[in-house]
C-alpha cells in the first residue's frame, strides 16, 4: 500500500437518552435495553453481544475519551456520525455535542458528519406485523435541507478537528436520491447543493468535499449508471453504507459472505466515474430489532439472514483485500468501516466479551496508526 488512506468508522448514536425516544419508549430508555434483551434465534446464534465496557452513556465525554483513545491507538482517525435531522430539528445529536466535542482528547481524532435522511422506523424492536413501520417521516423539503447544511456550518464545519479532505469539508449524505424525489427532480438538488456550497465559502470555511453513495441511483449489478448523477450533483467521492448480499436465511458464513462483498467493492472501482471509498465490514446480525417472542422469518428487515462465523482473524483477512484496493486508479482516499457501535446490527468494533480488542488490534495490524 503505498498511501495511507484515511480510515473511518461511521458512528451509531443511540446509546444515549434523547427526548424523542423516551416518548416512545419510556423514561431513561436507550438502545442498549434492545441488544441486553436480544436472545438467540436459531441453533448455534450468538446473541446477546455484550460490550466489554458495560453499557455506558455516550454522551459522558469520559465515556467518549475511553472511545477516542480505543480508536485512536488502533488506527480510526475519524468517526463519520450518523447524522439524523428533520423538519423539526436534529436527533440523536447529544452524543456528538455533549459527548465527543466536549472530550478532553478529541484532537485524537477528526469527525465528520453524514445526514442519515431516511424515515425514523420502528425497529426497536420490529414486530413480525410491522417489521419496520415508519415512526416519522425523513423527508428532505428545501427548508429542512438548507436548516440542516446552516446547522452543520454553524456548529460542526468551524471545529477543529472536522474531517478535511485535500483541504475541503467532508459531508456525505446517505440517500441523496430520496432528496431528489422529495424536493421534485435532480435540477433543484444540484442547485441547492450548489447553495449549500456557496454558504460554506461565504462562512470563511473554504470548500466541501461532497461524498455520495452510488447504490442507490443504479442496481449493484449495473453500478456504472449511477455515474451521470453523482457526476451532475458534484461529488466528489462515492461510498456504500455496509456490506449486502446476505442470501442465505437464517444464516450466512462471514468468509464467503465477505468475498462476494470486497467483489463487489472492486467492481465499484472499476465502473464508477468518480473515486469510491471502500467499506468492510465485520458482521451483520439485526436480529436483536426483532420482538424476541415474534417468529423468526425471512420477512425483511429488521428480520433476514444474520452473519455468522465472523472473527478477528477473518476481519483482518477482508481488511488486507480492502487495503489492496487502495492502490487502484480510481481509489478515493478513505476507507470506511461499518460500523464503530451499531451493536444491534452486529456491525461494532468496540470490544466486547468474547473477542476483546481483537477486531480494533486487526484494524492497527493492517494500517497501522497516525501520529498526532
Amino acid at each position: 500500500m503505498n498511501r495511507r488512506p484515511i480510515v473511518s468508522a461511521f458512528y451509531f448514536p443511540n446509546w444515549h437518552v434523547d427526548p424523542r425516544n423516551e416518548k416512545y419508549h419510556g423514561t431513561g430508555w436507550t438502545e442498549w435495553r434492545v441488544a441486553q434483551y436480544a436472545t438467540p434465534r436459531f441453533e448455534g446464534h450468538e446473541q446477546p453481544k455484550v460490550p466489554l465496557w458495560g453499557y455506558e452513556d455516550e454522551a459522558d465525554p469520559a465515556v467518549m475519551e475511553k472511545k477516542i483513545a480505543a480508536a485512536a491507538d488502533h488506527g480510526v482517525d475519524n468517526f463519520t456520525f450518523d447524522f439524523y435531522f428533520f423538519e423539526d430539528g436534529p436527533y440523536r445529536e447529544r452524543c456528538l455535542n455533549e459527548g465527543f466535542l466536549k472530550a478532553a482528547n478529541r484532537d485524537r481524532m477528526t469527525f465528520s458528519i453524514m445526514w442519515a435522511n431516511h424515515d425514523h422506523i420502528y425497529s426497536h424492536p420490529g414486530s413480525y406485523w410491522k417489521p419496520a413501520e415508519p415512526v416519522w417521516r425523513g423527508d428532505v423539503s428545501v427548508e429542512t435541507f438548507r436548516k440542516c447544511t446552516d446547522y452543520c456550518i454553524e456548529h460542526y464545519f468551524p471545529q477543529p478537528n472536522y474531517l478535511r479532505i485535500n483541504g475541503a469539508l467532508h459531508f456525505a449524505i446517505y440517500r441523496p436520491w430520496n432528496i431528489i424525489k422529495e424536493m421534485g427532480g435532480i435540477e433543484i438538488f444540484q442547485r441547492e447543493l450548489a447553495a449549500f456550497r456557496a454558504r460554506v465559502e461565504a462562512a470563511g470555511l473554504g470548500r466541501l468535499w461532497l461524498d455520495l453513495p452510488a447504490d442507490g441511483f443504479a442496481a449493484w449489478e449495473h453500478i456504472e449508471d449511477a455515474g451521470a448523477p453523482l457526476q451532475m450533483l458534484g461529488a466528489d467521492s462515492s461510498f456504500a453504507y455496509s456490506w449486502g448480499y446476505r442470501d442465505t436465511f437464517p444464516a450466512e458464513e462471514y468468509q464467503p459472505w465477505a468475498e462476494k462483498n470486497i467483489r463487489n467493492q472492486a467492481r465499484f472501482m472499476e465502473k464508477l466515474s468518480v473515486p469510491y471509498n471502500p467499506v468492510a465490514a465485520p458482521g451483520w446480525d439485526s436480529s436483536p430489532r426483532t420482538v424476541q417472542s415474534d417468529m423468526f422469518d425471512n420477512i425483511g428487515y429488521p428480520f433476514g439472514p444474520v452473519v455468522i462465523g465472523s472473527s478477528p482473524a477473518r476481519f483482518e483477512a477482508a481488511l488486507r483485500r480492502i487495503s489492496e484496493l487502495m492502490e487502484r486508479e480510481n481509489a478515493g482516499p478513505m476507507v470506511n468501516l461499518s460500523c464503530w457501535n451499531e451493536w444491534t446490527e452486529g456491525a461494532y468494533l468496540e470490544p466486547d466479551t468474547k473477542s476483546g480488542f481483537g477486531y480494533l488490534e486487526a484494524i492497527r495490524n493492517v494500517f497501522g496508526v497516525t501520529p498526532r
